[in-house]
């Protein structure tokens, strides 16, 4: 299955690396990245394999809240399926 990590906040040092290496930790593997800052503002977006974690969906949503409320981020994921049909005409 496939996601998509959103990631929005005030820019700081480390919150690629604390994204990324949480998803590394569970086994969610990056397919593509994209992230920008404007002014004192970052925003990222990300699409996830999760195939190879051992974790539910439900789990790794949870480590991802942890890891924004510690980076003080705010960060979302949706299974692509779903992120896609929210954004059909």
């Amino acid at each position: 299955m496939r996601a998509v990590i959103t990631v929005i906040g005030k820019d700081k040092k480390g919150i690629i690396a604390g994204v990324s290496g949480e998803l590394a930790a569970v086994g969610v593997n990056i397919l593509d990245i994209s992230q920008t800052t404007l002014q004192e503002y970052f925003a990222m977006i990300m699409l996830v394999d999760m195939t190879d974690t051992t974790l539910g969906f439900p789990a790794i949503q949870k480590k991802l809240d942890i890891k924004g409320k510690e980076l003080e981020m705010r960060i979302k994921i949706q299974r692509e399926d779903i992120f896609n049909a929210m954004h059909e005409i």
